[in-house]
């Protein structure tokens, strides 16, 4: 069994917590936008402030976690699925799928905030798990 070379896994983390905090920012700023969130507070759907002063930062500590995770299923699987994109977009399509769906799920189908929101995070958490494999595979080697 191959021995995994720890100090890539952590470079692919850091590589793919940065792409992924990036897309995080892109959908946040972007797709959903302010103006979405303006109307959201306006009809009491969200909060106008977070209920964690720590919010932003924590968010992003979460996604470098979850980008460690990544990286280091990648450099778990890839001696039996094989090196390479493919390997890295398996991993991140299935820990994107258990990070966005099943909350992402639930909250459009009992929360009244308008269903946009919640398909929007979910494409967050899902691609940007799938960026962070790919730049964490990219990275890594043995």
């Amino acid at each position: 069994m191959a021995t995994v070379n720890v100090r890539r896994v952590w470079l692919g983390t850091l590589a793919g917590g940065v792409v992924w905090c990036l897309w995080s920012i892109l959908i946040e700023a972007g797709a959903i936008g302010m103006a979405r969130y303006e109307k959201a507070i306006q009809a009491g759907y969200i909060l106008a402030q977070p209920r964690y002063k720590s919010f932003e930062f924590v968010w992003f500590f979460t996604l470098f976690v979850l980008a460690l995770v990544v990286a280091r299923l990648y450099a778990a699987v890839r001696a039996s699925w094989g090196a390479g994109p493919m390997t890295a977009l398996r991993v991140g399509t299935l820990i994107g799928f258990a990070a966005g769906f099943p909350v992402t799920f639930s909250n459009s189908a009992w929360m009244p905030l308008p269903r946009i929101f919640a398909m929007w995070h979910m494409i967050e958490l899902w691609v940007g798990a799938i960026l962070a494999a790919l730049v964490a595979g990219w990275l890594y080697r043995d």
